[in-house]
């Protein structure tokens, strides 16, 4: 299936920071709770992430990351995740964080 430009234009991805991040024992497989600021009218929503084979909570605020602020929230366990926070897997299948390869304002669209 062809995706067209409109396609692209549906999803709404915004670059943020994470301000915090927390281990999440509830979630079934090893995950972190996160809270990313996208600034504006945006400003700090609630992600949980299954990242925690190469990263450690304490080194994740401050990070800009990449995600799709537009999909409706779901729960994970007692998370209400309001974001998808965008990763790729390694060659080894675990999770790495998309984000801007240098700093840029938050809240910032992908085009």
């Amino acid at each position: 299936m062809t995706a067209t430009i409109d396609d692209l234009m549906r999803l709404d991805i915004r670059v943020g920071r994470i301000v915090r991040a927390e281990p999440f024992p509830e979630a079934r497989k090893p995950a972190f709770k996160l809270w990313v600021d996208f600034g504006g009218d945006l400003g700090v929503r609630a992600s949980s992430a299954q990242i925690t084979a190469l990263y450690d909570a304490d080194d994740l605020p401050g990070r800009q990351v990449l995600a799709v602020v537009n999909f409706p929230p779901r729960r994970i366990g007692p998370v209400l995740s309001e974001v998808l926070v965008l990763g790729v897997p390694d060659a080894d299948g675990h999770v790495v964080l998309v984000g801007p390869d240098r700093e840029v304002p938050i809240g910032g669209r992908l085009y």
